[in-house]
Parts: C-alpha cells; structure tokens; sequence
C-alpha cells in the first residue's frame, strides 16, 4: 500500500465516523450499528495491509490530522452513547427484575 492509499484509508475512517456522530446525535442507533461495522471493516483493512515505508512531511501530518479526528468523534460519539446505554441496561434490568418477580409470585396467584 502506497502513502495515497493509507491516506485514503483513513479518510474513509473519519468520514465514517463523522457519519456516526451525526447519527449517535440523532439518535439514530440503528444506522450508528450499520456504520460501526462499516468502520471496523476499514480499520481491518488498515491493520492487515502492508504497511509503506514510514510517512514525512506533508502525508505525516495529514494522516495525524485524520486520527486526531477520528478520535474526537469517537469521544463525542462515546459521550452521546454512554447515557444511552445506561438508560437501555436500566430498561433491561427492570424487566428482568419484573419477569423474576411473575416467576416467583405470579405462579402463587394462579
């Protein structure tokens, strides 16, 4: 892989996420799940292909740029997700609580 296609990549990779954050601010779950694949796969490319000689000068710097993004949204993202899921794991642990409670005494009543 040549310095453009790295480059390439990781643009793919914030622009994916930028797409997620737009989502996760939208709460739009299902298509944050959709993009979060979509990125994993991006990042698999880029862990798996041969890696060029190390970047200089003007790639280097674009390719910090693109992490530093990228890193930014994921916190972003992490920050709209976290009360999120919170909220889902109460929902969760509420009905499993509430379908403990038939078990045992819902059965007595009958």
């Amino acid at each position: 892989m040549n310095e453009q296609e790295m480059i390439g990549l990781y643009e793919n990779v914030a622009t994916i996420t930028d797409q997620m954050l737009a989502a996760a601010r939208v709460g739009d779950w299902d298509r944050l799940a959709t993009l979060e694949v979509r990125c994993a796969d991006q990042v698999k490319i880029l862990k798996t292909s041969d890696a060029p000689a190390p970047l200089t000068g003007t790639a280097r710097e674009r390719k910090v740029q693109i992490i530093q993004k990228i890193l930014s949204d994921d916190r972003e993202i992490r920050n709209l997700t976290e009360p999120w899921m919170a909220h889902l794991a109460k929902l969760i642990n509420s009905t499993g609580t509430e379908r403990k409670l038939n078990n045992a005494y819902g059965a007595a009543q009958a």
